[in-house]
């Protein structure tokens, strides 16, 4: 169902209530997303992004419901990604002839994936489209999450559409932010952030420099994915600017997997230690086997520090280890400090494994590691205690 934004835009795109997994097994979406799609009817009739493949036909014929489809005089496809592109082999049986107007890279990324030779028009930063009463400006966004990325800007009306950036993957009946919990909102934002975006932080405060330097007014934020921003919109992109700053806030994060609960219970007291030597900090344990993998993601984004501990198993480290400092390495995080912990046998090797992981991560390491034979005693929970207190005051905000 079509939700009215203003005179002249509309929202047709499709909500996923139970959509919990997103980029294949990568992104848990545990509030569900939406496929945000806008029409814009001024003299020329514009479509912006499309919905994912599974709904096509749902898509195409709620669309009909909106206007005849041979009303529609240009599509733009801000990204190519199947998330926002995959209703168009559908769309285009029934109006094949008219032009999509993309990036470079996204007739690349588009003809990849479908094999079509469709009437592609390529845009660059800058160019425009005029369609009435309003102009489209172009603005190209590489790496925001794709080399294909744009931004298309509706003037007079003063809307961004933004595509993958100042989304969130939620699922809601209201179409506005500001129609809900602001603690829940932002939670969503950032979780978003630390897991689609983080990567390319750096070209994002290049693109938030680069269009204030156009001077446009953004009075509306209308992305691909989750609740529209029209009340303050400055606010997420600001949110923006300070996420890619190499965020931290007073935060230690303690990721963990365990067989026998050994290196749990090095985890509990290291936690207490910091406690002990820094009331301020809020810190966080984490099981790695048993966490929304999305979730911690965001945790180790937020934090100013992480510790990481595993037993040893077969000369390494657990499974749910590996695959999780996998994904923190893609997150290209900068500033933030670490340590690693473990509990072993015989051999050991974890700690120093995950030291070498942590480094190719960007993370200074603070300490050398911190080893328990078998089943901590008494003595070895003290020196957990003890680790916990130096990692508290080597992070310590200065």
């Amino acid at each position: 169902m079509a939700k009215k934004i203003n005179e002249y835009v509309k929202w047709v795109g499709k909500t996923d209530w139970e959509l919990k997994k997103f980029h294949g097994d990568e992104y848990n979406t545990i509030n569900g997303s939406s496929y945000n799609s806008y029409l814009i009817e001024d003299e020329k009739v514009v479509l912006i992004d499309t919905a994912w493949k599974p709904f096509d036909e749902e898509f195409v014929n709620n669309l009909k419901k909106e206007i005849d489809l041979n009303k529609i005089d240009y599509i733009i496809a801000n990204h190519g990604e199947v998330d926002h592109s995959g209703s168009l082999p559908k769309l285009m049986k029934e109006i094949p002839n008219t032009p999509i107007y993309c990036t470079a890279n996204g007739v690349k990324s588009i003809k990849g994936q479908y094999h079509e030779e469709w009437n592609f028009v390529t845009v660059k930063t800058g160019d425009t489209l005029n369609i009435g009463k309003h102009t489209l400006t172009f603005i190209e966004a590489p790496m925001l999450h794709w080399p294909d990325t744009m931004f298309t800007y509706m003037d007079k009306e003063n809307i961004l559409f933004s595509n993958d950036a100042f989304g969130q993957h939620m699922a809601s009946e209201f179409l506005y932010a500001d129609e809900i919990d602001k603690g829940v909102l932002y939670n969503e934002a950032i979780k978003y952030y630390a897991n689609i975006v983080a990567p390319f932080s750096m070209m994002v405060k290049n693109k938030i420099n680069e269009i204030l330097k156009m001077n446009v007014k953004i009075d509306m934020i209308c992305p691909s994915h989750g609740l529209i921003w029209r009340k303050n919109p400055e606010e997420i992109v600001n949110k923006y600017y300070e996420w890619a700053d190499n965020y931290k806030e007073n935060q230690i994060t303690i990721l963990y997997d365990t067989m026998w609960n050994d290196t749990r219970l090095m985890a509990e007291n290291i936690a207490k230690g910091i406690n002990l030597a820094d009331k301020d900090v809020y810190v966080k344990i984490i099981n790695t086997a048993k966490s929304d993998k999305t979730a911690i993601l965001a945790d180790v984004f937020k934090s100013k520090a992480i510790l990481v501990g595993s037993p040893t198993v077969n000369n390494g480290y657990l499974y749910s280890i590996a695959g999780i400092m996998e994904m923190i390495k893609g997150l290209k995080l900068k500033k933030k400090k670490a340590a690693s912990f473990g509990s072993f046998g015989w051999s050991g090797e974890a700690v120093k494994l995950l030291n070498e992981e942590l480094t190719k991560s960007g993370f200074e390491l603070v300490n050398e590691g911190l080893r328990c034979m078998w089943t901590p005693t008494e003595e070895d929970k003290q020196k957990c205690i003890d680790f916990g207190k130096e990692i508290a005051e080597k992070t310590k905000e200065e």
